[in-house]
């Protein structure tokens, strides 16, 4: 399955929510435990459906949706997936209130949509994930390093 890494970093092209969430599911099985992914991309671009298909990968049933106002949803499956929306967050520090260290369970996988607004130090050895809206649909690329 690292073949997925390889066709995430050259880019893949999704013409359907069910899609991207099919590719989320593939790119979970190589994804290690214990790990953060960043998710960059415009409002609509498919961050929420991308984690939706991760959540189905490790066997979380529940609805998945964008905690935009929640700010952090979490999820309990094979693994635990907390899913932070730092878009309203107005400064980084405001991240480091939220305390997600002391809500980790091991195994775990943060997924961060607008990382842009959460400590540099979070995403240092976050993979990192570009989606946009497409002709059709969407382009979901891994950032270069892992």
């Amino acid at each position: 399955m690292k073949e997925i890494i390889a066709q995430l970093q050259t880019g893949v092209h999704t013409s359907s929510p069910d899609e991207t969430e099919a590719l989320a599911r593939r790119f979970a099985t190589v994804l290690p435990a214990n790990s953060v992914l960043a998710l960059y991309g415009d409002l609509g671009a498919g961050k929420s459906t991308f984690v939706r298909g991760l959540a189905r990968a490790w066997g979380i049933t529940q609805p998945i949706t964008s905690p935009t106002y929640n700010l952090l949803h979490c999820y309990e499956g094979e693994r635990q997936l907390l899913h932070l929306d730092a878009y309203r967050l107005d400064k980084p520090d405001d991240a480091e209130a939220l305390l997600i260290e002391d809500l980790r369970q091991e195994p775990w996988m943060l997924a961060i949509e607008w990382p842009e607004h959460v400590p540099d130090y979070w995403l240092t050895e976050a993979w990192k994930l570009n989606l946009s809206l497409d002709t059709g649909g969407r382009f979901i690329q891994l950032a270069p390093g892992k």
